[in-house]
């Protein structure tokens, strides 16, 4: 395994913008707790940046778990804004909601649980897509819902450089060969615009001309 981001230079990051939110900090607390991964605060500030300049008014999350990515999109919403949260869990979906009610954002948000793939091809005109599904769907994800994208829409990826998997030839898993193709997919395609932050595990981040 490949370490991606030098743990100093993380901790230095992690110093300069502490996040006294408390719906986060329970989030964070909760993802220690149940072992559930997240985005964390790093990449968090990576979305809210990342919407706050698109100003979108559908994101559409494929995976959320219980919604910790999701706050930080909901946050940074215009009111006219809304974020689709998609798990399997019911539970993780309730407290998705329940978080979202207690911190007055909840009119921003739509929970869908089920299959994360079959509740986003029912939306279209998607300004901004962010992909946190099981890896080895990643290149069914973005075939699937590259129709339903809004011009100049963002396609932003969790986990693109995956453990740094994606850059050992001996690493031929599903996961880490699918994270592969998609990266050579969102980089060959002549209708995205496309880099990888190498902030925790990669993100992914393309531009749909």
């Amino acid at each position: 395994m490949i370490t991606i981001t030098d743990p100093r230079i993380e901790s230095y990051l992690l110093g300069m913008a502490p996040d006294e939110d408390p719906h986060l900090v329970a989030m964070e607390e909760k993802a220690l707790e149940t072992g559930l991964p997240i985005v964390g605060p790093l990449v968090g500030r990576l979305l809210y940046l990342l919407t706050r300049l698109k100003q979108p008014a559908l994101i559409v999350e494929l995976g959320s778990g219980f919604g910790y990515s999701g706050y930080w999109f909901a946050r940074a919403l215009s009111l006219r804004g809304k974020v689709v949260m998609t798990d399997y869990s019911e539970d993780n979906m309730a407290y998705a909601r329940q978080v979202l009610s207690e911190s007055g954002l909840v009119e921003r948000a739509e929970f869908r649980v089920g299959d994360a793939l079959q509740a986003g091809r029912e939306y279209e005109n998607i300004d901004l897509l962010f992909i946190d599904i099981d890896k080895y769907q990643y290149v069914d994800a973005i075939e699937a819902m590259l129709p339903r994208l809004a011009k100049n829409a963002l396609v932003v990826a969790d986990n693109a450089l995956w453990h740094g998997r994606v850059a050992e030839e001996g690493e031929t898993d599903r996961e880490t060969e699918t994270v592969r193709r998609f990266n050579e997919y969102m980089f060959s395609h002549e209708e995205f615009f496309t880099t990888i932050v190498p902030l925790r595990d990669g993100v992914l981040v393309a531009y749909k001309f």
